[in-house]
Parts: C-alpha cells; structure tokens; sequence
C-alpha cells in the first residue's frame, strides 16, 4: 500500500451534514484501481467523519473489481481505464446500468534505479521495443548501444490492472499486447521495491506512487516524437498536455440504481465530486480544469447511463467530448 496523505482538510458541505448522518447502518461497497484508490479512499474518509455512513474501499484492479462491480455486489468500481467491451457485457448481463464519471488525470510514469545514470530519456520507440509481445531486449544495450552492457529487469503492473490496459494500448497500439517475461503486481509497491533494489530495474506505474518514492527512484523523461525534448510527467505537463502519450484520466464508475435508489450513495457521489480537485492533489493526482468537473456534475446530476468509449482504452480523448457522446 502506498504511503496515505497527511494533513487532508475536512472539506464538508452544509446539504450534506445531517439528512442520514445516524445511517451508520449503511453501507457503500467500492472496489478496483489500485490507482485510483487513494483517491477515493481519501473521499471516504472524510465523507464518513461527516456523514457516519460506512464506505469501504478495496483494491483488486479496475478488472478485478469491474468483475464485482457487473455481478451488482459493489456500488462503484475505481477505474484506471475504461470500461471494456466484455464488462460493459458483463454489466448488461448482470443488469446493472453504469453512470461514467471522469474524476481527476495521471500521469504513467516510467521509473528506473536512483543509481541508473544512463538513461536521460526513452522514446515511445524504444518503450515499445521494450515492451511489446515477445520482445527479445533482456539488456540495456539493446535499447541503445551507448548504454551499458547490463541485464535489464522488467516490473509492471498484472493484466487485470487498468494501468496495463491504458500503457500497451499507448506504447505498443493494443491493450494487453506486452511481453510476458516480466515481474508483474497489482501492488504498485512491489513494483517500486523491485526497482528500487535493482540498479538495472525499469518500471511503470502511476505519478502518485512515484511521489512517494521519489527519493529511491528516478523518473524517466519520454520523447513523444523523434526530434522533441524528453518531458517528465507533473500536474503543469499534463495539464499542458505535452506529456505524452501517457497522461490519462481517471474514472469512478456508479451503479446507476445504487445512485437513484441508496441515497447514501447519491450523497457520497455528490460530496466525491465536490471535494476531489483538492483531495486529488493532496495524494498527488492532477484535478481536472473547473470546468470539466461542471460538466461531470451536470452529467451525474442527469444520471445518464453509459459509456462513451467504444468499449476500449482511447487516448487523447477530452472529457468534454467523452461527455458529449453519452445521449
């Protein structure tokens, strides 16, 4: 588990104290992103100082918890990609109408030794050459030859994790398309102690987690495209939009009829969207602009059901837009 946020600043609407805050017999049921979870988890606490209505809040990845989440056992699935094809089946299945809700941005960041002093920058070009289905690069001189003669050790996220899915769509033009001969975890802090003890370590995951490690990593500048700088990942970047590809959004996904019939859950989504552009940056994501969380507001309050992706990760894509397609 990551290290949690110190200091959180009780963020509390007067609508939303009182009404049921003797509820303590309700319960709102979270799973999914191991990503988003710290953002979420952070709302939840607050959100039950104020309200003593119980959340609980786990972490099996956006797959493992979409797999909860369509079964209806869970009220929202945390969500570092889309929802995919085959859950959005599921769901149907499953009769559980989804309401998408964009929440705040990351950045993957890709991470190596504190010791590796070789590497200033890495191309999506060479990501990929590392990376992709049945890659033959074991060592570093083989992503370049001015690099040293040194075995390369490979960690990243397990194949149920939404950080998966967004990177090889991003690096290697497919979700799921990655070599398989690598460390994975859905605990991002395996991921960072690998890394951290192996000086021929390399590895991705999300900015907050490298935040917090900081001080035993280093984080890799990417080169979007053949002639430009490197760029790191940070709020400024992503907002800007230069880094990329690999600045994301990402997403709570509610049970539509948890929302219209759990009031506890309506007030906890309503609170969730009030108070997450500074929760957000207190466990170091980066807030979406004033203006998209108007729109998403506006979209929750409609409770409009749907997705509007096309069953698959999708890069680039606006949340304004991504609202937009929803009807």
């Amino acid at each position: 588990m990551m290290k949690r946020r110190l200091g959180i600043t009780v963020l509390l609407l007067a609508g939303f104290v009182g009404g049921y805050a003797h509820a303590a017999d309700k319960v709102i049921k979270i799973d999914g992103s191991s990503t988003v979870y710290p953002i979420t988890e952070a709302v939840a606490e607050e959100f039950q100082k104020a309200q003593k209505v119980k959340v609980t809040v786990g972490e099996s990845g956006t797959g493992g918890g979409f797999k909860k989440f369509c079964r209806g056992e869970t009220d929202i699935n945390n969500a570092s990609r889309p929802i995919l094809q085959k859950e959005i089946d599921a769901c149907k299945e499953g009769g559980v109408q989804i309401i998408e809700l964009p929440i705040a941005y990351d950045a993957l960041t890709v991470v190596v030794n504190d010791k590796n002093d070789w590497v200033k920058s890495l191309t999506v070009e060479e990501l990929k050459k590392i990376w992709e289905p049945r890659s033959g690069v074991k060592n570093w001189k083989q992503v370049n030859p001015a690099y040293p003669d040194k075995a390369l050790a490979l960690y990243g996220p397990g194949t149920a994790s939404g950080t998966f899915d967004y990177f090889t769509e991003a690096i290697n033009g497919k979700a799921k398309a990655s070599r398989t001969d690598y460390t994975p975890s859905e605990d991002d802090n395996v991921l960072v102690q690998g890394v951290s003890s192996n000086n021929g370590g390399l590895a991705y995951f999300g900015l907050a987690y490298y935040e917090e490690n900081k001080d035993k990593l280093r984080a890799v500048p990417i080169v979007a495209k053949a002639g430009t700088p490197g760029v790191l990942p940070s709020a400024e970047t992503v907002m800007n939009g230069t880094y990329q590809p690999l600045s994301r959004p990402l997403f709570i996904y509610v049970n539509a009829t948890s929302a219209a019939f759990k009031p506890e859950v309506k007030a906890f989504i309503n609170y969730y969207l009030e108070n997450v552009p500074q929760l957000a940056k207190e466990v170091k994501y980066v807030p979406l602009p004033a203006e998209d969380y108007v729109a998403v507001k506006s979209h929750f309050k409609a409770m409009k059901p749907g997705t509007g992706f096309n069953g698959k990760p999708e890069v680039g894509v606006k949340i304004t837009e991504l609202l937009d397609r929803i009807k």
